[in-house]
């Protein structure tokens, strides 16, 4: 087996904690030659771990593309507004890539990003990593094999979880759409793609409803102060404090993503000088905490999708409603239930794969892109999470979001499309 050498754009927590322990840990698969990541500490740790030789080390991801074609693959995991271009210029000199969800914030990329790929024929996969774990592939295949009659409704609810939330989404890279992308993007593509997958109809009209509730300065506790580190009288008493969150040794489950020196000293420097140590009352954030989708399917079936950033943890539980039996599953512990009608069975499916990210579904992710890329010359296949295949969820995800910002309105998917091919000129 030919083991196959990857690009790495971006080092951050996906590059770094996804991409690269792949592969340490299957180096006859994987070998990294190349990474571009703008921040020093990371880009120089990453090269140093992986080998790399000191002229393939970049600090833009322009500069990555100066010598052409230096490798089979090229992994972009930057962030959200950074994937189009490099995605475009991969694929036009002949990789195979790997994108990080969403492949962009903005529709019109997304199309051109699917378009390109059968374009150039080249595999252009999505990292929808739910669709690989043994949970929703369990349940997927359920489904197929006619146990639930026909589909008549979804329903999935996405627990965030308030510490995740806080840091991604009110902290963190992704709190501003107009740097990154909508919440219901970036984070919640990847259920509107399970369900989509699971319902195997297309998608006809979506509305929508959310708001940021909570993590907005007017909430702001009286003697709260700009930096929980800076004085502020209540923070003993706030749930969010970014003391409590990041000073967690000895594992530092939350720090990591946001420094590289998990000393006392670097902790606490990060929180005085970066932008997690800000209180979450007085950020820039202006993305959701809470959202509801409802779509309309071609035959009639409907689903409804919850996600909500005010919980204790994050989980992902659903409930399917067919026309011969029912499944309700949590992916947080690896079990579903199927529930047939006729004879009034219960068989309980345990799907346990604690401790693997995503429930199993990151490693199967980069080892299904792999097989593929082998196979691509002699058996073309464009992959389970395909940029055809992606489309949809992303086409859902913007109709929510346009359906939210106007009131709860529905919107068409096709009245979407045409818009957009008559605008673009396609």
């Amino acid at each position: 087996m030919k083991t196959l050498t990857a690009v790495l754009l971006g080092a951050g927590s996906r590059g770094r904690y996804i991409y690269g322990p792949y592969a340490e840990k299957f180096p006859n698969e994987l070998k990294i030659v190349a990474v571009a990541e703008p921040d020093d500490e990371r880009r120089n740790n990453f090269a140093a771990i992986h080998e790399i030789a000191p002229d393939q080390v970049y600090d833009s991801w322009e500069k990555a593309f100066e010598k052409g074609r230096i490798a089979d693959v090229m992994i972009i995991s930057t962030l959200d507004r950074m994937h189009f271009v490099p995605a475009m210029k991969a694929m036009e000199l002949g990789y195979h890539v790997l994108l990080e969800k969403p492949m962009s914030p903005s529709q019109d990329e997304c199309i051109a990003l699917e378009q390109a790929s059968l374009k150039h024929q080249r595999l252009l996969i999505v990292s929808h990593v739910l669709r690989y774990t043994p949970f929703w592939t369990g349940i997927k295949k359920c489904i197929d094999q006619g146990e639930l009659g026909t589909v008549a409704t979804i329903q999935l609810t996405e627990n965030v979880g308030y510490r995740h939330m806080t840091h991604s989404y009110v902290r963190g890279n992704w709190r501003n759409s107009e740097e990154t992308s909508p919440m219901i993007l970036a984070k919640s593509c990847h259920d509107l793609d399970i369900i989509s997958w699971l319902m195997g109809q297309e998608c006809t009209s979506v509305s929508s409803y959310g708001s940021l509730l909570h993590f907005r300065p007017e909430n702001a506790p009286v003697g709260s102060t700009d930096r929980c580190i800076s004085g502020c009288e209540v923070e003993k008493e706030c749930a969010f404090s970014a003391l409590k969150m990041y000073i967690d040794p000895p594992h530092h489950p939350w720090a990591r993503y946001m420094t590289s020196d998990l000393s006392q000293e670097g902790i606490l420097r990060a929180l005085h000088e970066g932008p997690f140590g800000r209180c979450v009352y007085r950020c820039d954030n202006n993305v959701v905490d809470h959202q509801i989708v409802n779509m309309e399917f071609t035959n009639g079936a409907n689903a409804s999708f919850i996600m909500s950033g005010l919980t204790e943890g994050g989980s992902r539980r659903v409930q399917i409603m067919g026309t011969h039996g029912e499944i309700i599953g949590d992916m947080d512990s690896g079990i579903y239930t199927l529930y047939r009608y006729l004879t009034g069975e219960k068989l309980e499916i345990n799907c346990n794969t604690s401790g693997d990210g995503h429930g199993g579904g990151d490693e199967r992710l980069v080892s299904s892109f792999l097989r593929e890329v082998r196979r691509f010359d002699h058996n073309p296949s464009y992959g389970l999470t395909s940029a055809t295949a992606s489309l949809q969820s992303h086409l859902i995800a913007f109709a929510s979001e346009q359906s939210r910002l106007n009131g709860g309105q529905p919107m068409k998917l096709a009245d979407m499309v045409a818009n957009q091919q008559v605008t673009s000129g396609v």
